[in-house]
């Protein structure tokens, strides 16, 4: 729908009412699903002009009982009572203000979940979405009639949204948010980094609110990271059947440092681990590492880097295995 000869404010209000038309006739196919959701993320102005034209629908969608009630109650004849028009535009004005006091009045619910060290969870949206949490991850759940509004404080979650284009599914995660119609991604905020990753559909990654930085919009098979606080970003390649693959208990690594290893090890298990120094906190690691208990984790780690567990205190410290080197 965005042709480019002919787009400006009148054309974008156009597409918007095009699409809520669409949307609200509940046949859209998948690949007009997909061409909605790639015309929704072109710009914030769609969106904006999206929300504007579902807000009328919406109002006259509310209006429409009160009328037609007046209407059957009153016969309209070519000259009306002046009491009955007002009467009519009093029950529509009523109708529209139920629609958009109402929900303010009562307030969304805000649901928190949290899952403990090694602990996998799903969860079941009221919207008919899915989420996953990885370990030790916090998340909280607002619906409103403006969106889904989603907080991941900390963790891991595979998101599955369902198809809604009248509330986008919104991902706070630090700085920056992850605006979505209906997709699979997985996103991990541990150690003030950022990783997004597709499965299916499109995201797009923006700072949030009132903050500045470049808009990332992700495709099926892509990652992004991002270290928060600051501007360094990298879209890469991704297989996300690996990246979601703690789903099932096993972490799969290709050349990712050991600190990224060790950030995720600490979600799955109470007794903290440490890396002894920086040089080999940062050497890459690739290979499978399945979650049962955590020394035979380590032995399975010592495998495919040269470290040496410690114990020390109540955790971990990893050390370079000299021995290896000679």
């Amino acid at each position: 729908m965005n042709n480019p000869w002919r787009y400006g404010d009148d054309a974008r209000r156009e597409d918007a009412a095009a699409w809520v038309v669409r949307l609200e006739a509940a046949d859209l196919g998948d690949a007009e699903a997909l061409a909605f959701d790639a015309w929704l993320l072109d710009s914030p102005e769609n969106a904006l002009a999206f929300d504007d034209a579902l807000s009328v629908s919406q109002a006259y969608a509310a209006a429409g009982p009160a009328v037609a009630t007046q209407l059957s109650a009153r016969r309209v004849t070519a000259r009306p009572d002046r009491r009955a028009v007002m009467g009519l535009g009093a029950a529509a004005a009523a109708a529209v203000a139920a629609v958009v006091v109402a929900p303010q009045l009562s307030g969304p619910a805000t649901n928190t979940y949290e899952t403990a060290k090694g602990e996998r969870r799903t969860l079941r949206l009221d919207d008919g979405s899915t989420v996953e949490l990885n370990g030790g991850t916090r998340l909280t759940v607002r619906f409103a009639r403006d969106g889904r509004h989603v907080t991941l404080a900390q963790g891991q979650a595979v998101f599955d949204v369902a198809h809604d284009a009248r509330r986008p599914f919104l991902v706070a995660a630090g700085d920056r948010t992850v605006r979505v119609v209906g997709t699979q991604f997985d996103v991990r905020r541990l150690a003030g980094k950022l990783s997004v990753t597709v499965a299916r559909g499109a995201v797009e990654v923006r700072p949030s609110e009132g903050l500045a930085g470049k808009a990332y919009r992700l495709h099926p098979g892509q990652r992004l990271d991002y270290i928060e606080g600051g501007d360094q970003s990298r879209v890469a390649s991704a297989e996300p059947e690996e990246v979601l693959g703690w789903r099932t208990g096993r972490l799969v690594y290709r050349q990712q440092p050991l600190r990224e290893v060790v950030e995720d090890l600490n979600q799955q298990f109470s007794t903290p681990i440490r890396i002894d120094d920086a040089e080999l906190a940062a050497t890459p690691i690739s290979g499978v590492l399945v979650l049962d208990d955590q020394a035979s984790v380590i032995r399975r780690l010592a495998l495919l880097v040269p470290i040496s567990p410690v114990r020390s205190g109540a955790g971990v410290i990893l050390r370079r295995d000299t021995a290896s080197d000679r």
